[in-house]
């Protein structure tokens, strides 16, 4: 069972790379619990904090078909490292705003964009690097073990952000962001990539069109990636908001909104190795809609729940769903997409994943100073009841 589980981990570059992305996701999610509580403290704003997340996720959603194009058409890894080095600077540069007492709303909000401007780039390319890394039959299990490395992070991460934000400062979760990134970056230089794509001569446009067209054409790809996009828009403004729960509903502080990650990041971790420890079993979409009923019901009794206690079993229920989902989807559209598209196609699906996050966070942090944060996500998690309903009586992923 332990070894079904890990499997990819039998991989000398899968191995390499996922330690270096590690690395960089724990200094990334240090920056994150600083940069949505110095947002806060800044502004005193939920819309504020709705914006900065919009920011972020808003170049996914603009430039990530180009990037599949790119990572159609160069060496995806040299494409990653430029990615890399592009929010290495930003972090550093943001640490150094902050430590000389100069930073401003429009500095974060503005380093945000360029970091979703270099993600729009990277994304693509990463997503279509690991299937290069390890055999076709063992590429469910290294999907599921990169989602829980992501998610380590996000326990790791928040823990020692935490400790730094408290006793150093927020510039060093900033700082020690922008160190950890020299990690992803070795490694990418380590690796042995088996598939390099040839380029190729059409216009940049032309290669798109025939990316979408494959998306369009291929059996259950809409539905994929609509799934995607929704559950993002819909389920991922929980995680945003969190700090409007700590403080404003169970009236406490940093410390209680750090809790609330760990909880989040380690029910994301335990729905990410069950989907390791499935294996190639078949019917992942209609266990992906299973996740996808849970993910509802644990989202609405988050909101409605005003025991610290209680909402913490909840959301680690909600983080285990939410992982279980994307984890089953990300496999279903690698396993029907070919090597010579797998950057267009990773990039539709990036836009989707990625793109209804803004969204979502947008429209929450519209909404939550008229109806109070609870009510709306409540009402969130009851959509994705009704959407998960909807795909299930269809029965066309469900059938997968």
């Amino acid at each position: 069972m332990l070894k079904r589980t890990f499997k990819a981990f039998q991989y000398h570059d899968f191995r390499r790379l996922w330690l270096g992305a590690c690395t960089s996701s724990i200094g990334t999610w240090m920056q994150k619990l600083a940069q949505s509580w110095l947002v806060l403290e800044l502004s005193n704003s939920p819309f504020l904090l709705g914006l900065d997340a919009f920011l972020g996720e808003l170049p996914v959603v603009l430039f990530s078909l180009l990037g599949g194009v790119a990572a159609d058409r160069m060496d995806r890894r040299r494409l990653l490292l430029i990615s890399q080095f592009i929010q290495m600077t930003a972090a550093f540069l943001l640490a150094g705003l902050i430590a000389a007492g100069l930073v401003r709303i429009w500095h974060i909000l503005t380093l945000s964009f360029v970091v979703g401007l270099a993600q729009a780039f990277g994304g693509p390319a990463y997503m279509a690097l690991l299937p290069s890394l390890v055999r076709s039959e063992d590429l469910s299990n290294a999907i599921a073990l990169n989602s829980i490395q992501f998610n380590l992070a996000r326990v790791i991460g928040p823990m020692l952000g935490g400790l730094a934000l408290t006793r150093l400062g927020a510039p060093w979760c900033f700082a020690l962001n922008g160190l950890s990134f020299l990690a992803v970056i070795a490694s990418l230089l380590a690796i042995h990539v088996r598939f390099v794509p040839r380029g190729g001569r059409d216009p940049f446009l032309t290669s798109l069109g025939e990316g979408l067209r494959f998306v369009r054409r291929r059996p259950a790809m809409p539905e994929l990636i609509g799934l995607a996009f929704a559950v993002t828009m819909l389920g991922l403004p929980l995680v945003v908001f969190l700090p409007v729960f700590a403080r404003d509903v169970f009236r406490r502080g940093a410390s209680a909104y750090t809790l609330l990650l760990l909880v989040h990041g380690g029910g994301s971790i335990a729905g990410a190795l069950l989907v390791a420890a499935l294996g190639r079993r078949a019917r992942k979409g209609k266990l992906a809609l299973a996740a996808l009923l849970g993910l509802g019901a644990a989202t609405a009794g988050f909101a409605l729940s005003g025991s610290l206690p209680l909402s913490c079993l909840v959301l680690f229920l909600a983080g285990a769903a939410l992982m279980a989902v994307f984890s089953l989807a990300s496999t279903l559209v690698q396993e029907i997409t070919s090597d010579a598209m797998r950057g267009r196609v990773m990039s539709v699906y990036n836009v989707a994943f990625r793109g209804g996050m803004p969204v979502g966070s947008l429209l929450t942090g519209a909404l939550a100073p008229r109806f109070g944060a609870p009510p709306v996500l409540a009402v969130n998690g009851l959509l994705i009841v009704a959407l998960a309903a909807y795909f299930l009586l269809r029965r066309r992923l469900s059938a997968l």
